[in-house]
């Protein structure tokens, strides 16, 4: 569909000449459970103003069956993307009468089946331009408008929007819900959620404003439903965005919904918050899990106000509500949960996903130039949430947080219900500051890449060079022998080269308590002081950092990833922080895997098998660490045979599992997928396994395991369905995708590279871009040469710029996995 990709330059004009005043969508819903029907009835009656007499609706969907303007039925005028509407006066009413089609590819109105009682679940999905999916509409930020939808659906199910219902009227064996008009809202946050889902409800009540909470999750999750914990996060952070953003809570209810096979983590419709489900934890879940959610729930919270009450005009500014959600998440949950380590986890985790996206060729300024909806739908990213995030907290640092927290409060009050640019906020922020941002803003949201900041002598330097305040610790070791600090510097940078006097010390760590965004390394000294005694440093946040600098230089080559994994051996045992353990075991498991040759693999491997494996037995039994082992045991396993035999025996129940370790559903299948890519496990044992947990997860984790057997006859299989099966949902097909390219078996996927290269094309034009995405990324060939993807983009030069740059990052990854495997050599 070429009229499919919206552009920036075609929407502006269309807002410039169109003013929408109301919407009414009438969705019937009531066939869902009948698999045979692919698509559901929707009406949608639109108000507005136009200053033309031609403009578009947008729908994709199987059918428009009628458009009526003004009280008039006219030749409909479809091309599968837009509806072309002609002769508008200028006040106008258009009524669109079509059939949309149920999803299986988390973008529009995704229908699932429970394979536990058969039961039928649906939900919406949009950013950052499905609604069009769902109802006709004029899809772009900035048009917003109420919307008030009515819902029929099968009597007695949950159905629930953005707003309160109003009234339900049930007729034979359906119920149509009607529901209150909302406020002013982009078309990408209004929100549906219907099926028999199970509900808990409590309150919270702030000086004159009382608001009903609500969670909802499929019935054969409600035994996981943690409810006290969810509404614990949920009331302190309503409390602390009270008590710091002086606007109440617009939105009136507010829901929170755990749905299956979905895209992302979270979605912020207002009043309905969509989640993931596999934040309901099946079974044991370490507190990294626990504050990981947390931190989710406070971003989409956040987004209340930084998206929804006050919303980008156009996705160029997407780091308007994304990166502020992502700092705030972190900030509500340091202080107002019991998470107070949150800055931690974001130091040591967030931050790292931000480098990596920001030393791709694809790098991009935090106010990105987003030219057309493709390129908006690539740009959720790193840069946009976790560079953003970063720099906003130094902003907060550099005006002050009074007058950071003044700036939004005016910002709201000025904007609500409207859209803005980065012009907007750093007028508010300029004016309660008193500081003029514009060079600041030029300095790191206008422009690219990142600072590695090192120690040079008698000076401080950095590359790429930006005005940094930055802490500088230095750490001794104390009469108990361990490293704390004993002094604390803190200096602006500006140029490549800063003269500085400093004390000596074993350890001196720049960047200390996280105060700038940049890459730092290790002097000398310091890396030989980590290097012996890492496990000695007292503050996470301060081990944090160091791991963070550690890997940073692992991943430019400059630290031999046998070095890391030396470390990781001897000091992840140790350590107390589960966020960090959790990105040190992930880490080591990659650079075994991407920055070794060959010949140093497999008795990496080996020692690190051994090593989790060993950290498993002897951790303490039901703790954090235990868990964390046992999975990086896991994912060990799927290339080393070494404990194979111990595995099988323990899920096989012939030897007992380690003393407090829960061998839940999902530990038990990343153990058989582990054991199957290696070749070890049978068809039967997996099959046994699914009988034990023929769950909706458990049929997705069947499905990657069998993908994952190393047999020529499997990955043909594996390769065949991820490319031509379009009955696949998302998860199945990453679990198929997950399972082909799983195990030591690059002989195996090797013959399919030629074939990659020659579908891609295809690939694009005929799947959606979520699902192009995940099957362009993950089949991408991992191989030792940069020839066939280097061909690929010299005879593609005209290859849609999404899919061009999706395969340009997937290069550069390459290309640096064969750098740092050249420098290790």
């Amino acid at each position: 569909m070429p009229s499919a990709n919206l552009t920036r330059a075609e929407t502006a004009a269309r807002s410039a000449a169109i003013t929408v005043a109301d919407y009414r969508v009438d969705l019937d819903l009531s066939e869902a459970p009948n698999l045979d029907q692919p698509g559901f009835a929707t009406k949608t009656t639109v108000e507005f103003t136009a200053s033309t007499p031609d403009t578009w609706l947008d729908f994709i969907g199987i059918d428009v069956r009628s458009v009526t303007i003004n009280g008039e039925e006219v030749p409909v005028d479809y091309d599968g993307a837009r509806i072309r509407l002609a002769g508008l006066s200028e006040n106008n009413i258009v009524v669109i009468d079509a059939i949309a089609a149920y999803s299986r590819s988390g973008e529009g109105l995704h229908r699932f089946t429970d394979p536990v009682d058969g039961a039928t679940y649906l939900y919406t999905q949009y950013e950052p331009a499905d609604a069009r999916r769902v109802f006709a509409c004029f899809e772009q930020p900035e048009m917003k408008a109420p919307f008030t939808f009515s819902v029929t659906a099968p009597k007695g199910w949950q159905v629930v929007s953005n707003r309160a219902a109003l009234s339900a009227t049930v007729t034979g064996d359906t119920e149509t819900v009607d529901f209150a008009p909302t406020l002013p809202i982009s078309t990408y946050i209004t929100a549906i959620v219907a099926g028999p889902y199970h509900r808990v409800e409590s309150h919270w009540t702030r000086d004159d404003l009382s608001v009903d909470l609500g969670l909802l999750c499929r019935a054969s999750l409600a035994p996981y439903l943690d409810a006290d914990a969810l509404f614990s996060v949920t009331k302190n952070g309503l409390d602390f965005f009270a008590d710091n953003f002086g606007f109440p809570y617009p939105w009136g209810k507010y829901d929170q919904v755990f749905v299956p096979e979905y895209n992302l983590g979270a979605m912020e419709n207002p009043g309905l918050v969509t989640f993931t489900e596999a934040y309901l934890f099946r079974g044991a879940a370490t507190a990294a899990q626990y504050e990981g959610r947390a931190n989710t729930i406070l971003h989409e919270m956040a987004h209340m106000w930084f998206g929804d009450l006050v919303t980008m005009v156009w996705w160029d500014d997407l780091w308007l509500k994304e990166s502020f959600a992502d700092y705030m998440g972190a900030l509500a949950a340091a202080e107002a949960t019991e998470f107070t380590d949150a800055w931690v986890s974001f130091a040591n985790r967030r931050k790292a996903w931000a480098y990596l996206q920001d030393q791709l060729p694809t790098t991009h300024p935090i106010v990105a130039d987003i030219v057309d909806l493709e390129a908006a739908k690539l740009n959720f990213d790193g840069i946009t949430y976790a560079k953003g995030a970063s720099v906003l907290k130094q902003l907060a640092a550099y005006v002050g947080r009074d007058a950071f927290f003044a700036g939004a409060r005016r910002y709201f009050q000025e904007h609500a219900y409207g859209n803005t640019t980065l012009a907007d906020l750093l007028a508010v922020l300029s004016a309660e500051s008193g500081r003029d941002l514009a060079e600041w803003s030029r300095a790191w949201l206008e422009t690219t890449g990142m600072s590695t900041i090192s120690f040079d002598g008698n000076a401080i330097v950095q590359t790429n060079p930006r005005p940094h305040r930055i802490g500088v610790g230095f750490y001794d070791f104390d009469d108990a022998g361990d490293l704390v600090r004993r002094e604390f510097v803190e200096l602006d940078l500006a140029d490549e080269r800063t003269a500085v006097t400093l004390p000596s010390a074993p350890l001196r760590l720049l960047n200390d308590g996280d105060l700038t965004y940049a890459k730092v390394r290790l002097d000398p000294t310091s890396l030989a002081t980590v290097e012996d005694s890492l496990d000695k440093v007292v503050d996470p946040l301060a081990r944090g950092l160091i791991w963070s600098a550690l890997w940073n230089a692992v991943r430019d080559g400059e630290l031999a990833a046998t070095r890391y994994l030396a470390m990781a051996r001897a000091f992840a045992p140790a350590e107390s922080n589960p966020g960090i353990l959790s990105s040190v075991l992930a880490n080591a498991s990659y650079a075994i895997e991407h920055y070794l040759p060959e010949s140093a693999q497999v008795e990496e491997r080996t020692r690190w098998l051994e090593s989790v494996w060993a950290a498993t037995l002897s951790a303490e039994p039901a703790s954090d660490a235990q868990l964390a082992f046992a999975r990086a045991t896991g994912v060990a396993a799927a290339v080393d045979t070494r404990r194979a035999s111990d595995l099988v025996a323990i899920l096989r129940g012939e030897q007992p599992a380690p003393t407090g370790l829960p061998l839940d559903p999902d530990l038990r299948w990343l153990w058989w997928t582990a054991l199957a890519a290696t070749g070890v496990a049978t068809t039967a044992d997996l099959a046994d396994e699914l009988a034990n947990d023929d769950t909706a997860s458990g049929r997705t984790a069947h499905l990657r395991a069998m993908a994952a057997r190393p047999l020529a006859e499997v990955k043909e299989q594996a390769w065949t369905s991820a490319l031509t099966d379009t009955s696949l949902t998302n998860d199945h097909l990453d679990a198929v995708i997950t399972g082909f390219g799983a195990g030591p078996t690059r002989t195996l996927t090797a013959p399919y590279d030629a074939a990659y290269f020659a579908a891609l094309g295809e690939i694009w034009d005929t799947r959606s871009i979520e699902i192009a995405r995940r099957i362009v990324v993950g089949l991408f060939p991992r191989g030792e040469s940069l020839t066939d993807v280097d061909t690929w983009l010299a005879t593609n030069p005209d290859a849609p710029a999404a899919l061009r740059r999706l395969v340009v990052e997937q290069r550069d990854h390459l290309a640096r996995d064969l750098r740092v495997r050249a420098a290790y050599q």
